[in-house]
């Protein structure tokens, strides 16, 4: 006679949800120690993210080479035969 037992995911079990209450606990400590540091450097994490987001999103731009729109090149390229 076989039995076909799944187990519960890690995250339902007795131990799994011990470790989410400690996690809360200890998040909830870190905030209330150090909010003051991390609400202060907010303004900085604004500044950075500039410069951060102008490198990574132009990356697919190609800025290195000749002088040419964008649009054009596509559609020459549909045009040969």
């Amino acid at each position: 006679m076989e039995h076909d037992h799944q187990r519960a995911p890690f995250w339902r079990s007795r131990f799994g949800l011990g470790w989410i209450v400690l996690a809360a606990v200890a998040a909830w400590f870190l905030w209330e120690e150090h909010r003051a540091h991390l609400l202060g450097f907010l303004p900085y994490a604004f500044l950075l993210a500039c410069p951060l987001m102008h490198v990574f999103m132009h990356r697919g731009h190609h800025h290195g080479g000749g002088h040419h729109q964008h649009g054009d090149d596509r559609e020459d390229k549909r045009r040969q035969p």
